[in-house]
């Protein structure tokens, strides 16, 4: 009761207070959104996708398909079709009658070309693309044939949504610093918004009315402008959305559950756990410290967690507990099930000291903490950056679960630069980490973060454990060759993946993060739901996400009358 009170107390503050964001536009014509910017804009450049405004991605620069997660479906694009006609040929047809908004027709060319930047400058973040891909064929104006030495589907399949094409036109007389580094300033793309401004607290897109996909699919945005609003907190993004100024917001907002009863918003489901699943969190071990070099140190810590505790106190019910693969629950038709009955674990302390006492973990001095084998103490830390209140409260229950069992282990809250120094440089000894588990259209992109290879000093992109291990190296390359049609054959590799992933247990999956969205109808309605009578698609501003969905989301919507 106390907590409902204060949080009413916050929302009649928030409500009262006056919060000003620059120009405002017509609201029947215009949606704010926020939840990916923290600073101002700096660059439109699709070439750098870590560094983008929002928007840049998908409603300015396209892809050549999109993807749909709920569904697991491609939709034609960009391109009109494309399909292998051989083991290592793939033929893409380019959709005739697209333009780019400066009226120059898109083509073959341009796909070429931006294929082509990867070949030719290796700072283009898919350079590495051509390690496998030998020649871009130009068969005419609309067709393409793409030669492979040994092609990679899996990757292949994620690429077709996720690289934006690049007008050749316009980039082809640039130098290498300005594609792989420039701003990209007054960006010329093909979708159905065009840059209009930027500003210290926003980013501001305007329809682009001459937008092909109207002529030749029917579709047009509702809003005439989408502004993005940088995230000064979330207590301020909670107060717009409170007084219908900001109508999406795509962070995580205290409070949603009584929020949603008290009817100030609406989530994708009415009720708990109210958001989709992103991401996977995982707890990641250090294994070249000991004893998280033991496998069976890593599973008794695996059984002293409560997840559920996590999942009821840190997050109100607003994520759910993993499986013990941690494949998101998009990809649970690739959950080995026997797999999972024979090796998976759940929270059982007695389990876990029991775990701890056959592998020769014992409290040799009465402290209520086991020593290593050599007898030496141990003395363990976790670590999520400072700030991030949910993750924060997430190890003091994961530190509490294996103080229960034995198990010496205390939080620790570094800033965000702190944290990532540990988890990159491999200083660190536990840490709560999701960055690469994001959805996708394949569990490849998932299990190429968890056991990302070779092991460096600076792992900056997955596998933070630093578990290295060639046989699981290996069957990720082999499910990349896998086709993304064969389902039985994906199951089969994915399979000896997990049966090792829960035997050696290098990382200990805990709860997926919910795709935070939380929407206000009283400028727009007919938001995306799992409700029949709505659109079905992923609400979310997230970069890449807006090839996933969510710019047909903006094709659904209508201003309240």
């Amino acid at each position: 009761m106390f907590k409902k009170i204060a949080l009413l107390v916050l929302l009649m503050v928030l409500l009262c207070a006056g919060i000003a964001f620059g120009q405002v536009y017509e609201r029947s014509e215009t949606i704010y959104t926020t939840g990916t910017m923290w600073g101002p804009p700096s660059s439109w450049n699709p070439i750098t996708p870590w560094a983008v405004a929002t928007g840049t991605r998908g409603l300015c620069y396209e892809s050549l398909f999109l993807y749909d997660p709920l569904t697991d479906e491609y939709t034609p694009w960009l391109a009109e079709s494309g399909e292998w006609v051989s083991s290592n040929v793939y033929e893409l047809k380019v959709r005739k009658g697209i333009r780019w908004s400066d009226g120059a027709m898109f083509t073959a060319d341009d796909v070429k070309f931006t294929f082509e930047l990867g070949k030719n400058y290796e700072g283009v973040f898919y350079s590495t693309m051509w390690k496998w891909l030998t020649d871009v064929e130009k068969v005419n104006d609309y067709t393409l044939k793409f030669h492979f030495s040994e092609p990679l589907y899996q990757e292949w399949g994620n690429v077709m949504y996720t690289m934006m094409m690049v007008p050749k036109h316009i980039w082809k007389d640039r130098t290498e610093e300005e594609i792989t580094a420039g701003a990209n300033e007054n960006p010329v793309g093909s979708g159905a918004y065009l840059y209009e401004s930027y500003g210290a607290d926003r980013m501001v897109w305007v329809r682009n009315d001459k937008w092909w996909a109207t002529d030749l699919l029917g579709l047009k945005p509702a809003p005439k402008r989408l502004v993005d609003l940088i995230n000064a907190s979330n207590n301020v993004s909670l107060g717009m959305v409170l007084k219908g100024e900001l109508d999406l917001s795509n962070n995580f907002l205290p409070g949603v559950a009584d929020l949603v009863n008290w009817g100030y918003v609406t989530t994708f489901y009415p009720e708990a756990p109210y958001m989709l699943s992103a991401n996977t969190a995982f707890l990641f071990m250090n294994l070249t410290k000991k004893p998280m070099d033991d496998p069976a140190f890593r599973r008794a810590v695996s059984f002293a967690i409560n997840v559920n505790q996590i999942v009821n106190i840190a997050y109100a019910n607003l994520v759910e507990a993993t499986d013990s693969t941690g494949l998101l629950p998009t990809w649970s038709k690739y959950v080995d099930q026997d797999v999972v009955e024979k090796l998976g674990f759940s929270y059982d302390p007695e389990q876990a000291k029991a775990i701890l006492a056959d592998a020769g973990y014992k409290d040799a001095d009465g402290d209520g903490f086991v020593e290593a084998l050599d007898g030496s103490k141990i003395e363990l830390s976790i670590i999520v950056p400072f700030g991030w209140t949910d993750w924060m409260e997430s190890i003091k229950i994961v530190a509490k679960g294996c103080q229960a069992v034995g198990i010496n282990l205390k939080t620790e809250y570094p800033d965000f630069g702190g944290y990532a120094a540990q988890l990159y440089g491999g200083t660190f000894d536990m840490a709560i980490n999701n960055f690469g588990s994001q959805v996708s259209n394949t569990p490849w992109t998932f299990y190429d973060w968890l056991f990302r290879n070779p092991i460096q000093d600076q792992m900056n992109n997955g596998n933070f454990s630093r578990y290295d291990n060639k046989k699981v190296f290996d069957l990720v390359v082999e499910l990349d060759k896998t086709p993304i049609d064969d389902l039985a054959g994906m199951q089969e590799v994915i399979s000896q993946i997990q049966e090792i992933q829960l035997t050696d247990t290098p990382a200990i999956p805990l709860w997926y993060n919910g795709l935070w969205s939380q929407v206000s109808s009283a400028a727009w309605t007919n938001w995306p739901s799992a409700a029949e009578d709505t659109p079905n698609y992923l609400p979310c501003t997230w970069n890449n996400y807006w090839e996933m969905g969510a710019v047909l989301m903006l094709c659904e919507l209508e201003p309240v009358k």
